[in-house]
């Protein structure tokens, strides 16, 4: 017998949040969150996506043990303004038994029954910044900070459970040494003349931050058309701020303004905090913040995080100033491998950016979608 509680308690959600830390005890791949901030994540009275979002939090029980978890969320402004009545779900775990996973997924689907939606899809989180996808291939390699790993099984129940495949993810790597200056110093000289484009670039992250709005914005404007897109609100920017921001090396962003100081483009690439935060196991004290500030400072892995250009620029030739800046940064720093986040595999313009630096699809992931009936 599966027994499904809603988690409402500071104690349930604390179980919510670790119940993964037990599933993937035994992975070298799984990269845990920090527990503190997972659970600002979920606490609506600190994460400003509930302005416009709903969420329930589910934990499956067998034998008085925690066998499985999911989020339920409806974003409003998704349904509302955009007029896509879809429900979604995310942190979307597991023990391989195909009653935990229906019973977690039945759960959801009564919530968007109940609220007139469509269908259901995931996982996915709240918005375009948070992490998407379950992983069908490359299961033999770490996870990162901003994406889920989880058990090979996971796509089995799926696919029993009668959802079909949504959208296809591509994540991407390549030496930092594929990345030869011949194929972008020249062009970016010629681009910068042509069109009166100049690289903003940053030593701390105070002089980041009055910038920051401006990049949201334009990160809206670059995305909006892609199917998946929910627009950064706001109130949202002062806490992705607060929250990513910090996280990042300055000299790790990059701004392109045109001749008017009008940002055009921008890149935000991280180090790579998937090993300092498996020593971290969840905690940031007495050890975790060491281990964290160490890769901030010395590891030799990134990952490209975030790029957006402008649509009156793209496929102008930007992206050769823009990789030319990392170019200087990562010769300097001694990068060695470069690694992209999950990337939709209709996005066309994606593929185009990248194909000189010879990437290696390494993993794919998914979302899946089910109909809702009333």
């Amino acid at each position: 017998m599966i027994a499904i509680k809603e988690a409402n308690t500071s104690k349930e959600l604390k179980q919510f949040v670790t119940f993964p830390f037990s599933l993937y005890k035994d992975s070298k791949y799984w990269v845990p969150p920090i527990i503190k901030d997972e659970l600002e994540t979920f606490d609506k009275s600190k994460n400003p996506v509930f302005k416009d979002a709903e969420a329930w939090f589910f934990l499956a029980y067998k034998n008085n043990e925690i066998v499985g978890r999911v989020a339920a969320i409806i974003n409003w402004l998704e349904v509302k303004e955009q007029g896509i009545a879809k429900m979604r779900f995310g942190w979307f775990d597991f023990v391989d038994d195909t009653a935990v996973s229906e019973a977690l997924l039945q759960k959801v689907s009564e919530i968007g029954a109940k609220n007139n939606l469509e269908f259901m899809e995931g996982p996915v989180g709240f918005s375009n910044l948070d992490k998407v996808g379950v992983l069908v291939e490359g299961f033999d390699h770490i996870g990162t900070m901003v994406t889920w790993y989880n058990h090979s099984y996971y796509q089995k129940h799926y696919e029993r459970l009668g959802f079909a495949k949504e959208k296809e993810y591509m994540e991407n790597k390549f030496p930092a040494a594929n990345a030869d200056p011949k194929l972008f110093v020249k062009i970016n000289n010629l681009i910068k003349k042509r069109y009166g484009l100049k690289e903003v670039n940053f030593s701390k992250t105070k002089e980041v931050m009055p910038f920051a709005d401006e990049m949201f914005d334009l990160f809206n404007e670059t995305y909006s058309s892609l199917s998946s897109f929910v627009p950064i609100t706001d109130i949202q920017k002062a806490y992705f701020k607060k929250k990513y921001i910090s996280f990042i090396n300055p000299e790790y962003i990059k701004f392109i303004k045109d001749k008017n100081d009008k940002l055009i483009a921008f890149a935000i690439v991280m180090p790579s905090f998937s090993e300092a935060l498996q020593k971290a196991k969840g905690k940031l004290f007495p050890f975790g913040i060491y281990h964290l500030l160490k890769a901030k400072k010395s590891s030799k892995d990134v990952i490209f995080y975030l790029i957006g250009i402008h649509p009156e620029y793209q496929n102008k030739g930007v992206t050769a100033i823009i990789f030319n800046e990392y170019y200087k940064t990562f010769t300097k720093k001694g990068i060695k491998m470069c690694y992209r986040t999950p990337e939709l595999e209709e996005n066309v313009a994606i593929k185009q950016m990248w194909k000189h630096f010879d990437p290696v699809v390494y993993k794919r992931r998914r979302t899946y979608r089910k109909n809702l009936t009333s």
